[in-house]
């Protein structure tokens, strides 16, 4: 099954949340992409609910900088719009390509007619050759991002020669029930290390932490209702 893609992603800024710095409302970047990060970005290049992104590795092409700036996030109170001023600190200039695939979602049997293999690789290849479907974004819409092709692996990156650098303990994506047959939705953690600049991460189901957050179900789809058939979408390309 043709399944699987590498690009290159990069933008001015990004903001991939540590979740410790929302109490207080004011934001502070991890220095790496977390894998939910990734994969939105990779749902804005190409999604349905037949397939499920799973993200193999990142690699960080520049150097990792960070910027502190004040911004005005709109803050909704008493019926009323607020602007109130925060301190953001971004990450700058980043680079990153990335290599993952896709795999056929199991946990939804009434789109088993969608999965059509081939179908779904040739429009990804196409959306990825525009730039995406949707605007695509580094961890938070004040943060645009941009996608192209390219060989995982090939240029030089900042840290090719770094063996090894440890993060700690970082936020890497969420469990939602339509990707794991579960109700609730869950927030996943693991170990992150960056090695030769390359950050390999492990599946959702490897994670070594996972947290309850709420109760979530299943959205529903249907071919014909509220989706579109893959082999109709290609024709319309």
């Amino acid at each position: 099954m043709r399944n699987s893609i590498s690009f290159r992603l990069w933008g001015r800024y990004a903001l991939f949340t540590d979740p410790i710095t929302k109490v207080g409302g004011e934001k502070c970047s991890y220095h790496l992409p977390t894998y939910e990060a990734i994969k939105g970005v990779l749902k804005s290049i190409y999604w349905k609910p037949t397939l499920i992104w799973h993200v193999d590795k990142v690699r960080v092409m520049k150097p990792l900088r960070t910027q502190t700036k004040g911004t005005k996030p709109i803050v909704f109170g008493g019926g009323k719009k607020l602007n109130e001023l925060s301190i953001y600190t971004f990450l700058r200039d980043v680079e990153y390509q990335v290599q993952a695939h896709f795999e056929w979602n199991e946990h939804r049997p009434e789109l088993a007619g969608d999965r059509i293999d081939g179908k779904h690789y040739n429009i990804l290849k196409r959306t990825l050759e525009k730039g995406g479907r949707q605007d695509i974004f580094l961890g938070t819409r004040d943060c645009q991002g941009y996608v192209e092709p390219c060989d995982f692996g090939e240029d030089d990156g900042f840290y090719d020669t770094t063996p090894e650098l440890a993060f700690g303990l970082m936020f890497h994506s969420f469990a939602y029930p339509d990707e794991t047959g579960a109700d609730g939705l869950h927030s996943q953690f693991w170990q992150a290390t960056l090695k030769n600049g390359i950050l390999e991460f492990p599946r959702p189901e490897e994670c070594s932490i996972s947290r309850f957050v709420r109760p979530m179900t299943v959205k529903e789809f249907g071919i014909g209702s509220n989706l579109q058939a893959v082999a109709d979408e290609e024709a319309l390309l």
